[in-house]
């Protein structure tokens, strides 16, 4: 499917004209979007506006990581990630900007380039009104929409850390540790967003202006802010997971004190449960008249003594909390 828009000489915006229209050189600047293309459309890329073997290639090729290219014809290749809301799956946008065109192309649906089409028509008189504008206002909104799926990580992470007790399932810690492969794969993509908008504003083959460097600058910042609120949370992630280790190790050290207090004091009342239980025919005590009483009264008294032996030594605070 193919969308256009574009600005006249006369300073009007027309929108979804036939591409044969921008050979009559009426345009002060356009934009031809070019999605889920069909063969036919793919080979525009060549056929009509003569692009670059090799970023026709990057464009037809699987998911290429964020970058931009310069070439000799006048013009640059920038490749840019969105993300699938429901997947986290990275997708893949490549936008070519010339002095006086703007050609986005990409396979998967992207909303954001209908936000930007439409800011760009309710704004005719935007700064500068150039293929840098439409491309600001493109990268704008594909950065925009990196925010809910951070916030949503971040909001999730804080609850759980809320929730952080001994009652805390494997399946949260699960859902955690997926939830730090989900920041990887964010990291993955933001980090060159970020090197490639540093690119853009310092490159001289660009030559921003002094206006646009401003607008450019402000998607910078924003990346900035979402690189920090990833390692943030990869780091919430990791403190997650140690309290949650930290805990369990506490819960079982608790249990192996209990059992080892359970047994120490079973220890001395078995040794004399056995000692009694030997089948020797010549043991004075087992003929004794009140020899079972004074065993039982015996096995009392150790246990007694035992228990506060163990309450003097502090053994039983570890049982608190």
């Amino acid at each position: 499917m193919i969308r256009t828009l574009g600005i006249t000489v006369d300073h009007e915006i027309v929108s979804d004209f036939p591409i044969e229209d921008i050979k009559q050189k009426t345009f002060e600047w356009y934009w031809v979007d070019i999605g889920e293309p069909t063969k036919e459309e793919e080979l525009l890329l060549s056929s009509f506006f003569h692009f670059h073997p090799l970023a026709i290639e990057d464009c037809l090729l699987d998911l290429q990581r964020p970058k931009l290219d310069h070439y000799d014809d006048g013009y640059a290749f920038f490749v840019l990630h969105t993300f699938n809301e429901e997947t986290l799956e990275a997708e893949e946008l490549d936008i070519f900007v010339g002095k006086d065109f703007v050609v986005t192309f990409h396979y998967p649906i992207m909303h954001e380039l209908e936000e930007a089409r439409q800011k760009i028509r309710n704004n005719p008189k935007g700064w500068d009104r150039g293929p840098m504008h439409a491309t600001y206002h493109i990268v704008d909104k594909v950065v925009d929409a990196y925010f809910p799926i951070v916030y949503k990580i971040e909001d999730y992470l804080n609850e759980v850390e809320d929730k952080l007790t001994l009652n805390m399932g494997y399946l949260s810690m699960d859902q955690v540790f997926d939830v730090r492969s989900d920041l990887l794969r964010l990291r993955r993509t933001v980090f060159p967003m970020r090197d490639l908008l540093y690119r853009v504003m310092n490159s001289e083959r660009i030559g921003l202006r002094k206006t646009e460097r401003a607008y450019f600058g402000d998607v910078y910042d924003h990346l900035l802010k979402l690189a920090e609120l990833i390692e943030t949370n990869r780091e919430l992630t990791a403190d997650i997971r140690d309290s949650h280790m930290s805990i369990n190790s506490s819960q079982m050290n608790r249990i192996m004190m209990i059992l080892t207090i359970v047994s120490t004091v079973f220890i001395p009342l078995t040794f004399i449960v056995g000692l009694y239980g030997m089948n020797f025919i010549h043991m004075p005590e087992l003929e004794w008249k009140y020899g079972y009483l004074t065993v039982i009264i015996v096995m009392i008294v150790i246990t007694i003594a035992m228990v506060i032996w163990f309450k003097y030594k502090g053994w039983f605070k570890l049982f608190k909390n």
